[in-house]
């Protein structure tokens, strides 16, 4: 399983109504460290296939969602589960060098070995 693009348009069906839990990118194309840190979930998507879904949004194209959940700073990386934001976490807090390290660590921290025990 690889990562999902979901739009503005998606969003609801894609994540909201998920029978997973679901990790949202959030990314810009411009943006280095969220360049740094696709491979990383594309690892997690196959790494938690069947139990996790990971998903990206690029907030340039779509900013309602974005807006929606108050995304300021890219890469952020959301956890929604029920229809309902469960964890907030930033991708990368420093600079492009440690962006990498920084989002597998803070993923894995969003994504703990047993995701069933995500609250509701």
């Amino acid at each position: 399983m690889s990562t999902v693009p979901v739009t503005d348009a998606t969003f609801q069906t894609e994540v909201l109504q998920a029978d997973l839990p679901v990790l949202v990118d959030f990314w810009a194309p411009w943006c280095g460290p969220c360049v740094q840190v696709a491979p990383i979930l594309e690892e997690l998507s196959e790494t938690y296939a069947g139990r996790v879904k990971i998903a990206k949004i690029n907030t340039d194209e779509n900013p309602q969602v974005a807006q929606a959940y108050g995304i300021v700073s890219i890469p952020t990386l959301n956890v929604y589960k029920g229809g309902e934001l469960v964890r907030r976490g930033r991708a990368a807090a420093s600079g492009m060098r440690t962006a990498v390290s920084t989002c597998r660590t803070n993923a894995m921290r969003l994504l703990p070995g047993d995701v069933a025990d995500f609250p509701s």
